[in-house]
């Protein structure tokens, strides 16, 4: 079975614009209403709620494809009333809150964020392949890998509390900028 594209694009439509930007990073951004609007109706149906400073930070990181640390969203999103920037406290209560849900990942290799449109089921592993070049971050699913994984952990009587992989190298596009 193949690897399944739940975020962003297959390989062969990476491309980067004029900008410099990869161009899924548009349509990342193009599916943030809709995947905001999806987070505050699961976290009223949890009887949670998405606070403004929760939204803000998962408005901060659908901005963009690429991964943020707490410091960059820090820097990114615009002082309150009164010219206040919010506190590292209050981004990382945030970004605890959006990990818990399923809104965002963490990317343990780079102490760095992403916004994740999709839902994943219970066990499904989710596989970050992280470009060193461009430094974009692809989203891929693959059933495969997640019975590998399994068996192997079921083999040595270990429960993951984690399925998150990440790969770290270059994206198509900048391979064949190359």
């Amino acid at each position: 079975m193949p690897m399944h594209d739940h975020h962003h694009h297959t390989s062969g439509e990476h491309a980067h614009g004029p900008d410099g930007a990869c161009a899924h990073a548009h349509e990342h951004a193009a599916r943030a209403p809709e995947a905001l609007a999806r987070a505050e109706d699961e976290c009223r149906s949890r009887g949670e709620r998405l606070t403004p400073v929760r939204r803000r930070v998962l408005e901060a990181l659908y901005a963009t494809h690429k991964p943020l640390s707490a410091y960059d969203i820090a820097e990114i999103l615009p002082p309150e009333a009164g010219g206040k920037r919010l506190s590292a406290v209050s981004i990382y209560r945030a970004l605890d809150f959006l990990i818990t849900g399923g809104f965002v990942h963490r990317l343990e290799s780079r102490n760095a964020f992403v916004a994740c449109p999709s839902r994943h089921a219970p066990g499904e592993v989710v596989v970050f392949m992280i470009c060193e070049r461009c430094g974009g971050v692809d989203e891929r699913h693959s059933e495969k890998l997640r019975a590998a994984l399994a068996e192997i952990s079921d083999a040595n009587g270990f429960e993951p509390r984690a399925r998150i992989i990440e790969l770290n190298g270059a994206c198509a596009h900048c391979r064949e900028g190359a």
